[in-house]
């Protein structure tokens, strides 16, 4: 279990960082994300969008459960923390740089893009906490 949670850990990880490097470059070098068949369209974006949502949302909760059992917490602690850089990403661009964001489209974007970091921060605790609490019996039965 332990060599599998540190492939799946690491493979989360790599996930969290190319999706913030998509982030990095489709925010402060204006990628438009065209490729040679049509599926990164400007017209698509949204379309886009959903299916890299829906990918990397479903490989980063569903990898949680193999994080609980095993010895390796610092690899666990790295997989929840790398998340914090899309969403980081994610915040500069709203926050501190919105020149970066001219179209509505771009603006769509970043809101999805921020919201698909935070659902995989704060969704991943929430799915530990829970996990954790079964496996520890906190939540055991109570005794007047």
């Amino acid at each position: 279990m332990s060599k599998l949670y540190s492939s799946v850990s690491g493979l989360s990880i790599l996930m969290a960082m190319a999706l913030a490097f998509g982030e990095w470059y489709f925010f402060f070098y204006g990628a438009t994300w065209q490729g040679p068949l049509g599926f990164f369209t400007p017209s698509r974006l949204g379309f886009n969008l959903a299916w890299l949502s829906l990918v990397y949302l479903s490989f980063q909760l569903l990898s949680i459960p193999f994080a609980t059992g095993t010895r390796q917490r610092f690899l666990g602690v790295v997989d929840g923390m790398a998340s914090l850089i899309p969403l980081g990403i994610a915040l500069v661009v709203i926050f501190g740089k919105p020149e970066l964001l001219g179209t509505p489209e771009r603006w769509e974007a970043a809101f999805l893009l921020l919201f698909i970091a935070a659902i995989d921060l704060f969704g991943g605790y929430t799915f530990n906490i829970a996990l954790s609490r079964r496996t520890m019996d906190v939540a055991g039965p109570m005794t007047s």
